[in-house]
């Protein structure tokens, strides 16, 4: 396993080693013991999405995920909203899945944890399913959203026209959102 530190406070990319032969692979997506910072993960949650479907941003203060694309393809953009931060106001994203075009020999078997406060996103490049786990019980006092179109976070979707959910057209602007240092700073119900 490759645990890797990006340009964001918190988030890490891990790329687990993959085992293969001619049957097939097997690949580690997850160990508690790669996010000695973090608390235990309690929920596991899979998504399937078509190919354009865009979903965030959503952000929590109060609870951290752990993703994984096990099929198909699709574009992670991360941003920083936490007010003190030291990578607040980042944009950072990372493409996960089948390679371009979809190939599935080469596949990015890679996860992406991100920490409470992080607004995240991701849109489909290809028909693709995701699998993520949390550290805690959904909460809808805790399910914040940024749109996805803010001018401030300068996402790159890499798709044109996505398709996106009622909710996800109607969140606010970054700047009309309510402070988050609290998040930063670990306190969390």
């Amino acid at each position: 396993m490759k645990k890797t530190t990006t340009k964001i406070n918190g988030v890490h990319k891990i790329t687990p080693q993959t085992f293969g032969d001619e049957r097939g692979f097997f690949v580690e997506t997850y160990r508690r013991q790669w996010f000695p910072e973090g608390r235990e993960m309690i929920q596991g949650n899979r998504a399937d999405r078509q190919k354009g479907s865009l979903v965030g941003f959503h952000y929590h203060l109060h609870q951290a995920d752990f993703w994984y694309v096990p099929f198909g393809r699709c574009r992670v953009i991360l941003h920083d909203l936490r007010e003190g931060s030291p990578s607040e106001g980042v944009t950072e994203y990372f493409d996960l899945g089948a390679s371009a075009g979809g190939d599935m020999s080469n596949f990015d078997h890679s996860g992406i944890y991100i920490p409470p406060g992080v607004a995240h996103a991701f849109v489909a490049i290809t028909d693709m399913t995701i699998t993520y786990l949390v550290d805690s019980y959904y909460n809808t006092n805790d399910e914040n959203g940024v749109h996805y179109l803010d001018p401030s976070i300068k996402a790159e979707w890499g798709v044109e026209d996505p398709i996106t959910s009622d909710r996800d057209k109607q969140n606010p602007l970054k700047k009309d959102i309510p402070e988050l240092k609290k998040a930063y700073y670990g306190i969390r119900n």
